[in-house]
Parts: C-alpha cells; sequence; structure tokens
C-alpha cells in the first residue's frame, strides 16, 4: 500500500519519554503517600491517558486521578518533558516521507500544548501539517477521539470510508493506539521498540508490527 496520510503516536513512537515520565509519576504518587523507586514498573503510564492509568493500576478514585495529575504537572511540565529522547532515525524518516509528498500529523494523548513543545524541543515541528493532542481541561483523552479529530483536519471529506484502509496509516506502539486506528477503518502499524509489553499489539490486531525505524519507514514509503 502507498500511504497518503501518516498519524503518529508521539511517547514510545517517534521519542522515548521513559525517565521523565515515569520520575513525574514518582513524584505524583510520593504526594500521596506512595513510594515507588522502581521506575521500570511505572512504564505502563507511558501510553494511556494519566487519569486511566493512576485508577488502574493505584485505585485512585477520579477525583483523586485529577489530584494526581495536577502533582505530576508540577513535576512535568517543567522537568520531565526534557527527559526525553528522539529514537535514532526518526527525524530523517520524517524528512524523507515529506519529500515524498505525504501528510503527516500527531495524534497524542498528551496535551496539545505539551506535544507542540516536544516537536519543538527535537526541531521535527516542521514534518507535521496537524498537530492533535488532547485537550488540557481533559477532553479528547481517548486515542479514537484523538484520531477523529486528526482525520477531520487531515483527510478530505470526499474520502470514502472504504478508502482510509489503504490510503490511511496509524503508527503507534501501544494497543490504544491500534485500537484507535481500527475503529475509524485506518491500516495499523505497530512498533514493537515503544512500551507495549510482549503481545499487546498482536493481541490488538495491528495490521503489521516492525522492529526498527529503518523498517517503519519502508512500510509507510510502500517498499514492503
Amino acid at each position: 500500500m502507498v500511504f497518503e496520510y501518516i498519524l503518529f503516536d508521539l511517547d514510545g513512537t517517534l521519542t522515548d519519554p521513559k525517565i521523565g515520565i515515569t520520575s513525574s509519576v514518582q513524584y505524583a504518587l510520593r504526594a500521596f503517600g506512595i513510594d515507588e523507586p522502581n521506575l521500570d514498573k511505572l512504564e505502563p503510564f507511558i501510553g494511556p491517558p494519566l487519569a486511566d492509568s493512576f485508577m488502574e493500576f493505584y485505585g485512585f478514585t477520579p477525583e483523586q486521578a485529577k489530584a494526581a495529575i495536577g502533582k505530576y504537572r508540577e513535576r512535568f511540565d517543567h522537568q520531565g518533558i526534557y527527559e526525553n529522547e528522539m529514537y535514532e532515525g526518526i527525524d530523517g524518516m520524517l524528512s524523507r516521507l515529506k519529500e515524498s509528498g505525504k501528510m503527516l500529523a500527531i495524534a497524542s494523548s498528551k496535551p496539545t500544548p505539551l506535544v507542540i513543545r516536544v516537536l519543538e524541543y527535537f526541531g521535527i515541528r516542521e514534518y507535521f501539517d496537524y498537530i492533535v493532542g488532547s485537550e488540557p481541561g481533559g477532553g479528547r483523552s481517548k486515542k479514537e477521539e484523538v484520531v477523529e479529530e486528526a482525520l477531520r483536519l487531515m483527510v478530505p471529506k470526499t474520502l470514502a470510508a472504504k478508502e482510509r484502509k489503504a490510503r490511511v496509516a496509524m503508527v503507534g506502539d501501544r494497543r490504544f493506539d491500534i485500537e484507535g486506528a481500527k475503529a475509524h477503518g485506518l491500516t495499523s502499524v505497530g512498533v514493537s521498540f515503544g512500551y507495549a509489553p510482549e503481545g499487546e499489539l498482536v493481541a490488538a490486531g495491528a495490521d503489521c508490527i516492525v522492529d526498527t525505524v529503518s523498517q517503519l519507514e519502508d512500510i509507510l514509503m510502500g517498499k514492503d
């Protein structure tokens, strides 16, 4: 397939945000009297909406989760956001995709202003025609909602739903990305170098799974 429109997740797909995210979760948990010294145990927070993770993994109520996100932001917005690394080869891949005429978008559960800051920090904002994240107030946090908004902005209304599979791809490292793609009839491309637990991308029904940035580029360029 030759994709014309490509949506990318951010965390765990284009960049490795582990230290920044897990350290900020650790900081938030400490405010609730929970000490978690092992950052590896907090990796499941990378990808899903934060509120869902605090409730699922630590049994927080919605009100507690909201307060925990506030504590998380205290650290992340000023320090954790920069404790991040771009995966090797991402810059070159994005450049070549744009040169080939493809339209690119970010579809992330991270708040849009923070997404923009990350892209600018790594000098890759210029490659993206659209940047869609969650709303700062907590709206549009589900990946299906983020993908829907990106498609509204990016894909012509004249593109029939049945054509989306062949012309639009969603790239991500977690099941939420795969589910977001499937909800809107897109081709889902999973990257195994992110933070999905073993078997998660397969179980979610990813159309294809790549192990390297080079393999990802080949798929998106229609070489495979």
